[in-house]
C-alpha cells in the first residue's frame, strides 16, 4: 500500500485535541472526570495561557507571559500593541494547536481594562475561523 500526501493529511486531521473539563463534574456512566475537545479544549488552553505568569507551572518556569506586568502599564493603544505581540508570541510558542490569524487589544478608557479579541485556526479544522474573546485587567 502506497502511503500518499493526502492519505497523511487525512490522517493528521483525524486527530482529536482533548483535554480535562476543569469543572471537574464526572461523567455519569464511568464516573471519571468529563473532558473537552477540539475547539473548546484549544479555547481553555489559550485562556489559561493567558492567565499564567512565569513560575506559576511547577518545573516549568518558562511557561506563561509578561501580561500582568503589561497591565499596570499606562492604558493606550501603544501599550494595547505591545500587548498583542506578547500574546501572539506566548501562543506561538506554548500552544501549537492554535494558529494565530490575528489579536487585538483594545483598550476600554475610563475601566482599566483591555478588549482582547484573538483569531486563530486550529490545526486539525484549518478551514474554520476561531475567535476567543476576553476582558483583562488589573487584580488587587
Amino acid at each position: 500500500m502506497a502511503w500518499d500526501a493526502s492519505r497523511q493529511n487525512e490522517k493528521r486531521s483525524s486527530r482529536v485535541y482533548k483535554d480535562l473539563n476543569l469543572n471537574f463534574s464526572a461523567n455519569p456512566v464511568t464516573g471519571d472526570v468529563t473532558t473537552v475537545t477540539d475547539v473548546i479544549a484549544v479555547k481553555r488552553s489559550v485562556r489559561n495561557l493567558l492567565l499564567t505568569n512565569h513560575y506559576d507551572r511547577p518545573f516549568h518556569p518558562e511557561i506563561g507571559s509578561n501580561i500582568p506586568h503589561l497591565l499596570f502599564e499606562n492604558l493606550n493603544p501603544v501599550t494595547g500593541n505591545q500587548l498583542a505581540r506578547t500574546i501572539e508570541e506566548m501562543l506561538g510558542n506554548f500552544e501549537p494547536r492554535a494558529r494565530v490569524e490575528n489579536v487585538e487589544c483594545s483598550p476600554i478608557v475610563g475601566q482599566n481594562k483591555y478588549d482582547v479579541r484573538i483569531y486563530f485556526y486550529v490545526e486539525n479544522m484549518p478551514a474554520e475561523l476561531q475567535e476567543f474573546q476576553t476582558i483583562l485587567e488589573t487584580v488587587r
